[in-house]
């Protein structure tokens, strides 16, 4: 097997970005206070999340940094969500802890890619790539809350590959690909 058997995975400093972000917001809906009222620490939150407190307190700059959570010092001071859920979406998490989505690095620009000026894909990749951002795009946080959590929400339902597809690519490539589809269809 070729490659490193790497996978499109996201970090665990995402993964846990995402926890701390839902657990704010179960706090300030517990709390029974308005958008913003809940404040809490890092302490508190690694104690909820059973993240460590380091790795939160780094969560929690990078958040505040992006503008996800605003803190406040002080005996009453802590982190709060600036938005609510409904207004974050995955992407934009994503991208504040790892950086731009690219499949591959040619996507980036970065030049990191050997064959970068021989490839013959390279210029293709970017309908994927689109597709898998719009993708997360279209994904709230609030989507992601877990059952247990204090709202009422609209149950989740993933977008089949080909309406992800259609979301992104333009309608006349989306129809190109319908005469292919058939014949591939056909030929089982």
């Amino acid at each position: 097997m070729i490659g490193s058997g790497a996978v499109l995975r996201l970090s665990k400093l995402t993964d846990y970005a995402v926890a701390v972000l839902i657990r704010l917001d179960r706090c300030q809906r517990e709390g029974g206070g308005e958008q913003g009222a809940c404040m809490a620490t890092a302490p508190h939150l690694a104690a909820l999340t059973g993240i460590p407190e380091p790795t939160v307190a780094k969560v929690l700059k990078t958040l505040a940094g992006s503008g996800f959570v605003t803190s406040a010092r002080g005996a009453r001071g802590g982190y709060r969500l600036s938005r609510p859920l409904e207004d974050i979406a995955l992407d934009e998490v994503i991208s504040a802890l790892d950086g731009p989505i690219a499949l591959i690095t040619c996507i980036e620009g970065t030049g990191g890619c050997e064959a970068y000026g021989r490839c013959d894909v390279r210029g293709r990749w970017e309908p994927v790539n689109e597709a898998v951002r719009s993708a997360l795009r279209a994904i709230s946080l609030a989507e992601l809350r877990g059952p247990g959590c204090c709202s009422e929400r609209p149950p989740m339902r993933a977008a089949s590959p080909r309406e992800a597809a259609l979301d992104t690519v333009s309608r006349e490539a989306a129809l190109d690909t319908v005469p292919r589809e058939a014949a591939l269809n056909s030929a089982e």
